[in-house]
């Protein structure tokens, strides 16, 4: 592993944190040392309090934030001596822990300190980094792991052996480590944990964890434990069968878990040949490559798609350690979080995508553990009791529990079409804001871009092509792992033409786009829309012209018409599915592509109006916009219409022609 310090970038970053924020900075580019909030780095520094007086305050990683972008306000300022004193105590409970981390803070803003902050402080070294490197857990999850960190590190390191992280680590660090270190100690390394290095400079502190871990890459590199096989073999098909076998699995999981649950699957070369070797059984079968990875990732995968003996498994782990605890605990979903499938390749089950990403990086990260460590003298994980105590550990729940309650539509999936602009976009986004993973497909190839969100997929593809929108819609099923909302929206508005001067062509491009294209998709949506945890649901856009028809718009008022019967008929025949219909028929929404100023100039001026009257004639006197039909779209499928199937709504401001 290289250096990444760079002074002309180093010197960019001011204050008397700058250099802190800068080479904590430098540690989180490196997904091998630390991974999605993991880690933590702090600084000592000495400021003066409100009364003039100077007291050295412990600048340390809060909780919550991630290495890679921590800011100055990510470090939360502890008072160094109480932290001191607290690592003499003979015990303390976490509950107890963090008041007193919260008491000592000079900043009643800033984050709560990280539960290592004990740690950092009795370290006497004004720079303190720490990582969880897989290179280094290689060697650490091994028989002979501390023998062979011994012979790598010599005098250079001081080791720890596994204890829980939080007080009773500190506590053991403040006995040992005084004792066992010397001269030439530059590091310390936490058994099946991380690894810690420390300078009173910070860019000594930061290239000596650089060293270490290049230590314990070469290490592994020079006893041929370093690089990693991959295998051409067992492509994921994307077809029907296994579209719907994945979403059936989903269903199993988000039944397990008691919630709707994201099911993406991941299939490359590096995760075939480990899911492909002989011995997956055994080596998988043995937990994380850290604990810290436990509340993403849970003590083990599945292997297959046997759910229900996961559970059971799960329930019997759960009740062996809860009679060892101190206190009665409260099982957590037995559901799991990762799943090793020789079709699907790894599966992470989450209630959002960014989440279920997570769980997929911290797991590609784990089977290179493994792998390296087998090369060695075999994988070797924690034993459960000890992983079971971080699993249920109060403050690693707390962690999960500060999200508060879950979106509305979280572990959730809706397909919709037209997605590139106007009301589609629109209800995109509305989606996106209630915590659903939207799958977008439109013709415009805009739909790949229009979102950075990680639970959007945008598909360009051509409704009209049958067989790209059947594509479309496995694609995104394989993404997601299932479909639950369906949105269709995609249409045109042909060009006005009284019916003695409509064409053929015009008539049947407004049939193919606005009737057909809908019910290709809708008849290939339903085996997956019958899968979804919490039953299917379908919300067509339709239009005013359904019940109130206009002069010159034959060809789409006949298509919108046909759509909705379709989709009465619908609502018939897939209630027994647990599947709900419903249409809404928008009028007058002026901010999508078909009302150019131009057009709106001239209606207006049509109907003797300004353009801003034209817009709001209807009887409440509102205009209605893309961001008003998406919001009630997304709510239409929402709790508060779990009852409603069939209904066809206006959203208009009030037309006297339909009332």
């Amino acid at each position: 592993m290289l250096s990444r310090w760079d002074d002309a970038e180093a010197a960019q970053y001011s204050g008397p944190l700058g250099p802190r924020v800068y080479s904590s900075r430098l540690l989180g580019r490196e997904s091998s040392l630390v991974l999605h909030g993991g880690g933590n780095t702090s600084v000592k520094l000495v400021e003066k309090d409100l009364y003039g007086n100077e007291e050295s305050i412990l600048y340390v990683k809060g909780s919550g934030w991630d290495l890679e972008h921590i800011e100055a306000a990510g470090f939360a300022p502890v008072r160094l001596e109480p932290l001191v004193e607290l690592a003499t105590l003979e015990q303390l409970s976490d509950e107890r822990m963090v008041n007193e981390l919260r008491s000592h803070m000079t900043r009643a803003d800033a984050p709560t300190p990280s539960v290592e902050a004990i740690l950092h402080a009795i370290l006497p070294y004004r720079y303190v980094d720490h990582t969880h490197t897989s290179a280094l857990l290689s060697i650490t999850n091994s028989p002979n792991g501390e023998a062979r960190i011994r012979e790598l590190y010599g005098d250079s390191v001081v080791v720890i052996p596994y204890i829980m992280p939080g007080f009773d680590l500190a506590r053991l660090c403040a006995e040992h480590f005084p004792r066992e270190a010397g001269p030439n100690t530059i590091g310390m390394v936490l058994m099946n944990h991380g690894l810690f290095s420390f300078s009173d400079d910070p860019r000594e502190s930061y290239e000596r964890m650089i060293e270490l871990v290049s230590r314990a890459e070469d290490y592994l590199k020079k006893h041929h434990a370093w690089e990693i096989e991959t295998s051409n073999s067992g492509k994921t098909t994307i077809d029907i069968e296994s579209a719907t076998a994945l979403a059936g699995l989903r269903r199993s999981v988000s039944q397990a878990a008691g919630a709707p649950m994201l099911l993406p699957s991941h299939s490359d070369a590096r995760i075939r040949h480990f899911i492909a070797r002989t011995d997956l059984r055994q080596i998988s079968q043995q937990g994380p490559a850290t604990p810290d990875h436990i509340i993403r990732t849970k003590r083990l995968p599945l292997l297959g798609r046997d759910v229900e003996s996961y559970e059971e498994a799960y329930r019997r782990y759960f009740q062996q350690h809860n009679t060892q605890a101190n206190a009665e605990l409260e099982m957590l979903d037995p559901a799991p979080r990762v799943i090793l499938d020789a079709e699907f390749g790894l599966c992470t089950a989450a209630t959002s995508m960014a989440s279920a990403l997570i769980a997929r990086d911290l797991y590609e990260e784990t089977m290179d553990v493994i792998e390296r460590a087998e090369r060695l003298d075999g994988y070797r994980a924690l034993a459960s009791p000890e992983l079971f105590a971080v699993e249920y550990w109060d403050l690693e729940q707390a962690k999960l529990r500060g999200g508060g309650n879950p979106p509305r539509f979280a572990g959730e999936i809706a397909l919709v079409t037209g997605g590139a602009s106007g009301i589609g976009r629109a209800t995109v986004e509305s989606l996106l804001s209630r915590g659903s993973a939207v799958i977008g497909i439109d013709i415009d190839p805009g739909i790949q871009t229009i979102s950075k969100h990680p639970a959007f997929f945008g598909i360009r593809c051509d409704l009209q092509d049958v067989a790209q929108s059947a594509s479309a819609l496995l694609q995104g099923v394989h993404h997601f792992g299932g479909l639950d909302m369906l949105f269709l929206n995609a249409g045109i508005f042909p060009k006005s033409h009284t019916i003695d001067k409509l064409t053929d062509t015009l008539w049947q491009q407004s049939m193919a786009i606005n009737v057909d294209a809908n019910l290709a998709l809708l008849r290939a949506s339903h085996p997956f829309l019958c899968l979804a945890p919490g039953g299917g649901r379908v919300l067509i856009i339709g239009s005013k012209n359904v019940p109130a028809p206009g002069r010159g718009a034959a060809a789409y008022s006949a298509a919108k018409a046909a759509l909705s019967q379709l989709a009465r008929i619908a609502a018939l025949e897939w209630a027994e599915d647990g599947i709900r219909v419903n249409l809404l028929h928008p009028d007058a929404v002026f901010d999508t592509g078909i009302w150019t100023p131009e057009v709106l100039e001239k209606r207006a001026a049509a109907h003797q109006m300004s353009v801003p009257e034209y817009k709001r004639r209807n009887l409440l006197g509102v205009e209605i916009s893309s961001r008003d039909v998406a919001e009630l779209a997304a709510e239409m499928c929402g709790p508060l219409f779990a009852k409603t199937t069939g209904v066809q709504l206006p959203i208009d401001g009030g037309n006297e022609r339909i009332i």
